[in-house]
């Protein structure tokens, strides 16, 4: 690395005389003096066992080994600044990218709420999405990937910075039709065993809501009899819809018409949605902008 310092000042001498082929005029080029210059050159031609410079009337030109290292250095420099180029447009705090990341069940409402406010205050910001369980939107948030991410339950993790946005009530989904659908709530004393007894919809291991539903089961010592495991929460609506089960969802996650929500007499019944972004890195201008937003109107949006 210390030789590839010192040669690369040398270089963009190099191509500056390749550009001029005169030694005076790109000295003036590069603000020194031309004895200075020369000297330079001889030097880097010691160093390469090859002379790079052969005169040229009054003039000078490169020789074979100095063209080809003035085109090497030429693309180096092209590629060197397209990517200042390119990380300078990424994060600009107007018009950079920004990704944020959230659960399957935030997209039809919250998410598009705040996705459209972001892009009417910010409209030139950038803005990817990324939806998946909650263990993978935090994984992707310590590894760089995500910048923001909406999520529940939130691991007690100290490389997250976090803030509770909202607190949603879970409740028993159940069809229209089922002999529960005209009750307002499951009583604790028997919130066990009713339970229990019912073909259960769930979602997969790993997504935050049946983190949720586990543990509230294990709180009251019940086995849950799971039928199909989904990776949507829509999908979960559905299928207790069409009676092959029941589900415990954030209230308002069903279909009025085809569902009915019974309350669940547990104080822990509860998810919360939290945002996190990664503790240990300061965030780029754009994904402060995301933060911002995000806490601002992260409440409004899952109210």
């Amino acid at each position: 690395m210390h030789e590839l310092d010192e040669l690369a000042p040398v270089v963009a001498q190099l191509e500056a005389v390749a550009a001029t082929e005169h030694l005076t005029r790109a000295a003036e080029q590069l603000g020194i003096p031309q004895p200075t210059l020369s000297r330079s050159m001889a030097r880097l031609a010691q160093r390469l066992g090859t002379p790079v410079l052969a005169p040229d009337g009054r003039g000078v030109r490169l020789t074979r080994a100095g063209r080809l290292l003035a085109e090497h250095a030429g693309r180096a420099a092209g590629e060197l600044r397209a990517g200042l180029a390119a990380v300078a447009a990424e994060t600009d705090p107007d018009s950079g990218r920004v990704v944020l990341g959230f659960l399957h069940s935030m997209g039809p409402v919250a998410v598009p709420r705040l996705v459209r406010g972001l892009r009417a205050d910010h409209p030139d910001l950038r803005v990817g999405l990324v939806q998946d369980a909650a263990g993978v939107i935090v994984e992707r948030v310590l590894a760089g990937a995500v910048d923001v991410g909406l999520i529940s339950p939130a691991p007690d993790d100290r490389r997250l910075g976090r803030r509770d946005l909202a607190r949603q009530d879970l409740v028993v989904l159940v069809p229209s039709e089922h002999r529960w659908a005209g009750r307002t709530r499951l009583a604790p004393d028997r919130l066990a065993a009713e339970l229990g007894a019912e073909p259960m919809i769930t979602m997969r291991p790993g997504f935050g809501l049946r983190t949720l539903g586990d543990a509230l089961f294990a709180r009251l010592g019940l086995t849950p009899r799971y039928t199909f495991e989904s990776e949507d929460l829509a999908t979960v609506a559905g299928l207790v819809a069409a009676g092959l089960g029941i589900a415990v969802v954030p209230t308002g996650s069903g279909d009025p018409g085809l569902t009915r929500e019974v309350a669940i007499a547990d104080p822990t019944a509860v998810r919360t949605i939290s945002a996190v972004w990664a503790a240990d890195r300061s965030l780029a201008a754009p994904a402060a902008v995301l933060r911002r937003h995000v806490l601002d109107h992260g409440a409004a949006a899952f109210g």
